[in-house]
C-alpha cells in the first residue's frame, strides 16, 4: 500500500504540474486532521511521510514532569530518562507514537484536505506561470461563449476575453485559435482571472513586434500606437540605424509584412509614420495623409493639463485632416498625447482680418438696452459692432454673463442697425444690404 502512495503521489505531481514534496505536507496534515478523534488534540503531535518507502509514523511531543497529570501531553522523569538519559525536567520529548486506523469519516476528511491543497497549488502555479506574462500576446482556443463573453483554453488555464476587449464585427466559434494580449492577471476566489484584449493598443505594438524582424532585433522601435478597433489605428516607429527606413521595414516588400498585421486585425487600416523627438513634426506627421501647413505648441504648464497643438492646413486638406467623423483628428491626438485644434487657412485669415478691426464703441452705444460696461463685455468676446453680433447670432450673445436676458432686444437692435446702413448704402449705389450683413 505504501508504495501505491508513493505511485499516486508522483502521478498526481506530474498531471497537475505539482511538486510532490507539496502533495506529502498536504498528506501529512490531512492525516494529522484526521487522527484528532483518537489521537486527541494535534497541537503536540507531528505526522510523517517517508519520501522513499510511503512509510507513515506518528509522533508525541511531550513535557517532562515530575508528576503526570495528562498521559497524552506529560511524561515523567525517569520514564524519559529511560528514553533519553539526558533528558531534563521542563524538556519536551518527542516519541513515536503507535499506529491508528483511520476511520471512514476520518478517511473523508483527509480526502477532502488532499483534494483542497492540490487545487490551491494548482491554482498558485497557473497564477505564477502568467503573472509575469502581462502585456504579452497568448495563443489559445475558445472553448465556449458565456454572455458574448468569449472563454479561451490557454494551456492548463482559462482566460476570458470580455465583449468590450473584442473587435467590433469579430466572430467567434468553438474551436477556433485566436491571438489576444494579456490585459490582466489578478487572483481571485475562484483562482487566477486571466483577463484578454483585442482592441488594446499594446495588442497591436506586439503584434508589430512579432511579425517584423527589425523591431525584435531593436533596429527599430515602437513609440506609440492608437487604435479605434476594427477602423484604424496609426503607430509611430523610429529607427536606432540612419540606414534603415522605419517605415519601410514595417511596411515590407510590396506591403507583405502590415497586410499580415491587418488582416490578424479583420482589415483594420494601420497608418505608419515616423516618430520625431520635435512635437511640432511629430504632430503633423500623425494628421497624415493630410499636409499641414504649420503647427504652433502650446504647453500649458508642468502637471496641469496636456499640451495644446493649434494646426493649419490648406482649404482643400481640412476634411481630410479631421477624417470621417473626426476619426483621423482624434488617432492623432491620442498618438502624440496633445489636443489638437484644427483650422483652415481661410478661417485663421478670417480670424485675424475680424480681430485687426478696431471696435466701433459708439455704435455699440447706440443699440438698445447697452451701457457702457456691456459695451466693453462685448469688445472683449470680439463682438466690437453691430455687424459683428448679427454675425455671431442670439446663442453667441446669450452666452455672455453681461448680456443675459437682454440678448433679443440687443440682437434686434443690432439688426436694425445693419439694416440702415444697408438701406442708406443702397441708395447712394453702394452694396447691397445682404452684402452688408455678411461684411
Amino acid at each position: 500500500m505504501n508504495r501505491e502512495l508513493l505511485m499516486v503521489i508522483e502521478q498526481i505531481g506530474r498531471e497537475k504540474g505539482i511538486d510532490p514534496e507539496v502533495l506529502f505536507e498536504a498528506l501529512e496534515s490531512a492525516l494529522l486532521s484526521a487522527s484528532r478523534r483518537t489521537l486527541g488534540a494535534a497541537e503536540n503531535l507531528r505526522m510523517e511521510i517517508d519520501r522513499k518507502t510511503g512509510a507513515l509514523k506518528v509522533y508525541g511531543r511531550k513535557k517532562i514532569v515530575e508528576e503526570v497529570t495528562d498521559p497524552k501531553l506529560e511524561i515523567g522523569l525517569t520514564e524519559a530518562k529511560a528514553l533519553n538519559p539526558e533528558a531534563e525536567l521542563g524538556d519536551e520529548l518527542e516519541q513515536e507514537l503507535p499506529h491508528q486506523e483511520f476511520g471512514r469519516i476520518a478517511a473523508q476528511t483527509a480526502k477532502q484536505v488532499i483534494l483542497q491543497r492540490v487545487r490551491d497549488a494548482e491554482r498558485d502555479r497557473i497564477y505564477k506561470e502568467f503573472e509575469g506574462k502581462e502585456s504579452q500576446i497568448l495563443r489559445g482556443v475558445v472553448h465556449r461563449i458565456e454572455k458574448r463573453n468569449v472563454i479561451l483554453e490557454i494551456g492548463k488555464a482559462e482566460a476570458i476575453l470580455p465583449e468590450r476587449e473584442q473587435i467590433p464585427g469579430e466572430r467567434y466559434n468553438p474551436g477556433d485559435r485566436i491571438r489576444a494580449w494579456v490585459l490582466e492577471v489578478r487572483r481571485s476566489a475562484k483562482g487566477p482571472q486571466i483577463t484578454l484584449s483585442r482592441t488594446h493598443p499594446g495588442f497591436l505594438a506586439r503584434l508589430f513586434e512579432t511579425e517584423i524582424p527589425e523591431i525584435q532585433e531593436g533596429i527599430v522601435v515602437v513609440k506609440a500606437a492608437a487604435r479605434e478597433a476594427g477602423e484604424r489605428a496609426k503607430v509611430a516607429v523610429a529607427s536606432t540605424k540612419r540606414d534603415v527606413d522605419p517605415i519601410g521595414a514595417c511596411v515590407g516588400l510590396r506591403g507583405t509584412r502590415i497586410q499580415v498585421i491587418s488582416r490578424e486585425l479583420r482589415g483594420e487600416k494601420i497608418d505608419i509614420i515616423e516618430w520625431s523627438h520635435d512635437p511640432a513634426t511629430f504632430v503633423a506627421r500623425a494628421l497624415s495623409p493630410a499636409k499641414v501647413s504649420s503647427v504652433t505648441i502650446v504647453d500649458e504648464g508642468e502637471g496641469e493639463g496636456q499640451a495644446a497643438a493649434f494646426v493649419a492646413v490648406p482649404d482643400n486638406q481640412l476634411s481630410l485632416a479631421i477624417g470621417k467623423k473626426g476619426q483621423n483628428a482624434r488617432l492623432a491626438a491620442k498618438l502624440t498625447g496633445m489636443r489638437i485644434d484644427i483650422k483652415s487657412e481661410s478661417e485663421l485669415e478670417a480670424e485675424r482680418a475680424g480681430a485687426a478691426q478696431e471696435p466701433d464703441r459708439a455704435a455699440l452705444g447706440e443699440l438698445a438696452g447697452v451701457d457702457s460696461e456691456m459695451v466693453e463685455a462685448l469688445v472683449a468676446a470680439g463682438l466690437g459692432s453691430p455687424r459683428a453680433i448679427v454675425r455671431a447670432g442670439r446663442e453667441r450673445l446669450a452666452g455672455i454673463a453681461a448680456v443675459g436676458e437682454r440678448a433679443e432686444v440687443v440682437y434686434a437692435s443690432a439688426a436694425q442697425w445693419v439694416a440702415a446702413r444697408a438701406r442708406a448704402t443702397d441708395a447712394g449705389g453702394g452694396m447691397g444690404s445682404e452684402d452688408a450683413v455678411s461684411a
